[in-house]
């Protein structure tokens, strides 16, 4: 076994348990809003590592130029699409957790 193979197996399961961590989250999470916190940060850490991992296995200049830009993308968009679909989800009335303690939204029209 080469090491660039144990290298690629580490980011594969790391990334794995990302993901695994993310849909835990919003099994268990108690509100929309909580649940697309943590869906958005371990699924994008866990969808990095997996491109990663697929990088370092085939080493070819268009596998690594398309994980590399991939990565980007998802960093860029995944925040993005998680604020606005907590905002639709406040605009159509998702209830906030009772433990939650500041509403920034709150009396706002916009």
């Amino acid at each position: 076994m080469e090491i660039i193979e144990i290298i690629s197996g580490i980011f594969l399961l790391l990334g794995g348990s990302f993901i695994f961590i993310a849909a835990l989250g919003v099994l268990r999470m108690p509100d929309v809003y909580t649940r697309i916190h943590s869906s958005t940060k371990a699924g994008t850490l866990g969808i990095g590592l997996i491109l990663l991992s697929m990088a370092t296995h085939f080493r070819t200049g268009e596998v690594i130029t398309r994980s590399i830009a991939t990565i980007f993308f998802i960093v860029l968009t995944a925040p993005v699409s998680a604020q606005l679909i907590g905002m639709v989800a406040y605009k159509s009335g998702a209830k906030l957790w009772k433990g939650s303690v500041v509403n920034q939204l709150k009396g706002t029209d916009s």
